[in-house]
């Protein structure tokens, strides 16, 4: 058992192993040995003290988290200015918008004081320290343990060990976080600062320039950012949004280049990258590619091309559905670009020899074998059980939750678990705190379309036994008439109706909740999920968590040479790696910079994506780039590099040698697009917004130089 933790820790550190540049999202505590060398190799110049420390000033500490880990930025000068992408922000940005002059989405926004600095409505978060705690947490697991009884186990550590760091009076908290599918644990201490504001955004056409038709896609000409000020209270400690708050000193800000980058040059990021799954195996690639990500697609295009429909309408609609329209497009192409990815690379037939290796060698020793003999059949046995009944799961939460009124429906079921008077009408205040920001962006005949056009698609595509016998019924009354459906639920219904909802607060009512026809339809779906379709799914969970956990035991026991990065997880890590070229595909070559002739050669007046505003068009045919420009003379606005990052890295910074701010990486690239589940080093690209692009938007276009002499900038 010993030597299996010392190779965990080794393969996890990277000490004395082969370790590539180009893939790894690595835990900046554990940045030592040949990882370091490597990066040095690379020609970064600062030591792992300056990288991490919990007792001196590091970079780190001008990392945050946004919210829970929607996005990463940065902080840039010593008075809590931040640094992210522009779609990080844009929710914020859309909720302090309303039609005309305050249209900040359509016109930008640039506070010409601190005092003109707006809430933002979300919190960051500052890394205090990591700590392992992998003893703590599996003193007390078995391997003969069921599934239930070791997350009980498991659940019940976390809580004890969080509680030890948990300290609300003073915004600390902690959160444990399983690594290696459960074989190391680490715990993340936190002080949180819940007021932030918007200090700058460009308009979309500048933040969004090329909308969907370029998102994932190089060359790119997008000037990504939105920029938010940390305020902390007089003692510089965390503190809810006052107008007595000062803004935050930081541990550490990131000086800011100016010098520019060229191909070689070494750049790492720093942020909270989401989710990976580079330990899949060949079974999870095949339903993925055949079945689950078909079935996302085709839901949410129909639900993008409604929303689509009433966006044209008018500016309101517009600007009310911009948010929305953007979490469902981002990852409707991202999982067109995965499958396309995934089978182009052959990636399943990759894992399968990957997983014939690991039997062969788990049965070439009697210990190994009787540790790891049985993993792959237990594979085999969890997905032929999770394939049966997984579609349930993605039609449950694709298409029934994405009807508004009935995902907001679910959030009043809270009435249904308290009892007294007193209790049910304290909820009943809480849920009327909300009742006017989501009817604030929210158009009930649009709703009932979707609702009417989901429901059709959860009959139509899940096996009628998977489904509530009540739904099903409904829908043969109707004759499968999906618009009547919605029609009937939509007229009757109080969570499509702001006035009615408020009425029902004012006098909350379980039993007339109940009969809510759009409540009734809620949980209809829901209870015949969690009845019928999630026991039967937990008998693969059971199968399945064990061999994903002595499957990637196993793979570093086997390649005990190989340096292993955990699965991202919403943790902080950092990637190392260039800037860099590539070629995606036979007679093609991509550089791996763009400037501002290829923002002007895609600009077409009028169009949705490709419009421009009239002052950037002028600068940009004179030429006024200023100190901001390359030693070419030409103004660069993207780059490309071969660190690893996925969804959770956007809005991280992009960091040179020295420690300065090159750039703020936003996106992947098409080709690539499998690189959640298989990293490609001759084709995996990080796009970054080059930072003199960001200060030339914020100097020269919106005149706000006020901002940039708040940084420091460094010209040699």
């Amino acid at each position: 058992m010993k030597r299996i933790y010392l190779l965990l820790t080794l393969a996890f550190v990277g000490l004395g192993m082969q370790s590539k540049a180009e893939e790894g999202m690595w835990l900046p505590h554990l940045i030592q040995g040949q990882t370091y060398d490597e990066m040095v190799r690379l020609g970064v110049k600062l030591t792992p003290e300056q990288i991490y420390s919990v007792n001196n000033s590091s970079l780190k500490d001008a990392i945050v988290r946004l919210g829970r880990g929607f996005c990463t930025g940065e902080i840039i000068s010593n008075q809590g200015l931040m640094l992210t992408n522009h779609h990080c922000g844009f929710s914020a940005i859309q909720q302090l918008s309303s039609p005309g002059e305050k249209n900040y989405l359509e016109r930008g926004f640039w506070a010409k004081t601190k005092k003109d600095e707006l809430p933002a409505g979300f919190s960051v978060s500052f890394l205090q320290k990591i700590e392992d705690v992998t003893d703590e947490v599996t003193k007390d697991l078995t391997e003969d343990m069921s599934l239930q009884d070791r997350s009980k186990k498991i659940r019940a550590a976390y809580k004890e060990i969080a509680e030890r760091y948990d300290d609300k009076e003073n915004h600390i908290s902690a959160t444990v976080k399983s690594f290696f599918e459960g074989n190391k644990y680490y715990v993340f201490i936190y002080e949180t600062f819940p007021d932030v504001r918007l200090v700058g955004t460009p308009p979309q056409s500048l933040g969004k320039y090329g909308g969907e038709t370029d998102n994932w896609m190089w060359p790119r000409h997008t000037c990504d950012f939105s920029m938010f000020r940390v305020y902390a209270n007089s003692d510089n400690k965390p503190a809810e949004y006052s107008e007595d708050n000062v803004p935050y000193t930081p541990k550490h800000h990131l000086p800011v280049s100016l010098k520019g980058v060229k191909k070689g040059d070494y750049a790492m990021i720093f942020g909270y990258p989401g989710s990976t799954d580079r330990y899949l195996t060949s079974y999870g690639v095949n339903f993925a590619t055949g079945t689950e990500f078909p079935a996302r697609v085709k839901v949410r295009r129909h639900k993008l091309d409604i929303y689509e429909k009433y966006m044209s309408m008018n500016e309101t609609n517009k600007l009310m559905y911009a948010s929305k329209y953007a979490g469902v497009s981002n990852y409707w192409k991202n999982f067109m670009g995965q499958t396309r990815g995934l089978k182009r690379l052959n990636i399943a037939d990759r894992k399968k020899q990957e997983e014939t290796d690991f039997n062969t060698w788990a049965n070439a020793d009697a210990t190994r074998k009787q540790q790891y003999g049985n993993v792959i059949n237990l594979y085999e046995k969890g997905f032929d059980q999770l394939h049966k009944y997984k579609m349930s799961y993605v039609y449950l939460t694709e298409a029934v939750f994405g009807i508004e009124a009935l995902s907001y429906a679910f959030g009043y079921s809270a009435l249904t678990r308290v009892e007294t008077d007193e209790e049910i009408a304290q909820v009943a205040q809480n849920l009327a705190g909300g009742v006017e920001g989501h009817f604030k962006d929210y158009i009930k005949e649009l709703d009932e379309e979707v609702c009417a056009a989901m429901l059709m698609h959860y009959y139509n595509d899940l096996p009628k036994d998977q489904q509530p016998a009540d739904f099903v019924s409904m829908v043969e009354k109707s004759k499968g008439d999906f618009a009547k459906i919605a029609a009937k639920i939509f007229k009757k219904t109080m969570f499509a109706d702001q006035e009615k909802l408020m009425a029902f607060l004012e006098k909350p009512n379980v039993k007339k909740l109940r009969k809510d026809p759009m409540y009734k339809l809620m949980a209809t779906l829901l209870n015949n999920y969690r009845s019928a379709i999630a026991p039967q799914m937990s008998a693969s969970d059971e199968s399945l968590a064990k061999a994903k956990r002595l499957y990637v035991k196993g793979l570093m026991e086997m390649n005990s040479n190989k340096a292993y990065a955990s699965d991202a997880n919403s943790t902080m890590r950092m990637t190392y790696g260039t800037v860099k070229d590539y070629y995606p595909a036979d007679a093609v070559h991509y550089d791996y910079f763009t400037t501002m002739d290829g923002v002007m050669e895609k600009y077409v007046p009028g169009d949705i994506e490709f419009d421009l505003p009239a002052r950037f068009i002028d600068l940009a045919k004179k030429r006024e780039y200023g100190r901001y420009a390359d030693k070419d003379g030409e103004l660069h606005v993207c780059f490309l590099s071969n660190n690893d990052i996925t969804g959770g890295n956007s809005g991280s910074p992009v960091i040179n040698a020295k420690g300065e701010l090159i750039g703020t990486a936003f996106d992947g690239n098409w080709e690539a697009m499998s690189g959640d589940i298989a990293f490609e080093p001759n084709l995996q690209r990080t796009i970054s917004v080059d930072i003199r692009y960001t200060l030339w938007v914020i100097d020269v276009y919106a005149g706000a130089r006020h901002l940039v002499d708040e940084m420091t900038l460094v010209t040699e």
